[in-house]
């Protein structure tokens, strides 16, 4: 058995119906939409972030979560991972193309929510 994903052999036009469990773009939505997901991409819109930043910066996260995170949209192809052959070595992510068209429409969410927050006066 090889190892990562697995996917049945679904009719190319099925593999990119999103109601259908053999959707590739399902893993991708979820890893996104994650809790952790969605903070990692807004943090990486302005700026190139090293590990710890990104755990400073996001609050409540743990390091294992951010960790297993990170993986995920790299491996959705998302974020890109740098590593710096120093000691300790100092990992660098930040967005793809990819990621920045994800991310975009997740900060102006974001921005919807909060200007619309701060006109209504806190919950």
């Amino acid at each position: 058995m090889t190892e990562g994903a697995q996917f049945t052999n679904a009719p190319d036009s099925r593999r990119h119906e999103v109601f259908h469990t053999d959707c590739v773009a399902r893993d991708v939505v979820d890893h996104v939409t994650s809790k952790w997901g969605v903070w990692v991409l807004i943090a990486l819109r302005r700026n190139d972030l090293r590990f710890y930043e990104l755990r400073e910066s996001i609050q409540g996260v743990s390091e294992k979560m951010l960790a297993q995170t990170l993986r995920a949209l790299v491996e959705d192809g998302l974020l890109r991972r740098e590593v710096e052959p120093t000691t300790p070595p100092q990992v660098t992510y930040s967005l793809t193309e990819f990621g920045q068209d994800v991310a975009e429409p997740l900060t102006d969410l974001f921005d919807r929510i909060t200007r619309r927050l701060s006109t209504a006066g806190t919950r």
